[in-house]
C-alpha cells in the first residue's frame, strides 16, 4: 500500500464526529472528501462499503481511539455525490463508487491520451486501456472497470467514441 500523508484533522478527535455548526461542518465534510479521494488514490481502490468502513484505517484512527460512524460515512459520501465525486452502486446505499476525477474528466483524460497516441479511428480493447503497456504511467491505468466504462459512455454521448463488443471482449473506437 502506498503511503498516505494524514492531514492534521485526522488526529483531532472532533473530526470523527459530524459537526453541527454549518461553517465548521462544511469545512469538515470538504476535508473528509479530500482525505477519502487521496486515500483511495494511494491504495488504488475505487469503492467504499459502508458496512466495512469501521475496519478501514481511513475511518478508524486507532492512535486516538476514534472512528467515523457508518451514518457519518454515509453523510460524507452523499455530499460527494452532490458534486459528482461518488455514486451508490446499490439501492441500499451501502457500497459506493468514488471518482478521483469526475466521469467527464476521466473520459477527457482517456480521449486526450488516445488522440495523442494516434488511436483515433482504431479499436482498442478495454484491457489495453486499463492494463496495456501503452497506458502504463497514465492516471487511468488500472482504473476500476465499472468507472472506465462509465467514463467511456460519457465520451460516447459526446460522439467522441463508440463502445463495442467482439469475441467476448469489450473495446472502444475513438473518433
Amino acid at each position: 500500500m502506498a503511503e498516505i500523508s494524514w492531514p492534521w484533522q485526522y488526529n483531532f478527535p472532533p473530526f470523527f464526529t459530524i459537526q453541527m455548526h454549518t461553517e465548521t461542518r462544511s469545512k469538515q465534510l470538504a476535508a473528509w472528501q479530500e482525505l477519502i479521494i487521496e486515500y483511495l488514490k494511494a491504495t488504488k481502490k475505487s469503492t467504499i462499503d459502508i458496512r466495512e468502513s469501521q475496519n478501514s484505517p481511513l475511518f478508524n484512527n486507532s492512535a486516538i481511539n476514534r472512528r467515523l460512524s457508518q451514518e457519518a460515512v454515509l453523510t460524507v459520501l452523499e455530499e460527494m455525490a452532490k458534486c459528482g465525486k461518488a455514486a451508490p452502486i446499490d439501492k441500499s446505499k451501502t457500497v459506493w463508487e468514488i471518482y478521483w476525477h469526475s466521469l467527464d474528466e476521466w473520459g477527457n483524460m482517456i480521449y486526450n491520451w488516445a488522440s495523442a497516441n494516434g488511436m483515433n479511428n482504431s479499436v482498442c480493447t478495454l484491457f489495453e486501456l486499463r492494463e496495456g503497456d501503452h497506458s502504463e504511467g497514465e492516471e487511468f491505468h488500472g482504473l476500476d472497470m465499472n468507472i472506465l466504462i462509465k467514463a467511456l459512455k460519457a465520451l460516447e454521448v459526446k460522439g467522441k467514441c463508440e463502445l463495442i463488443e467482439f469475441d467476448d471482449n469489450q473495446g472502444v473506437k475513438f473518433f
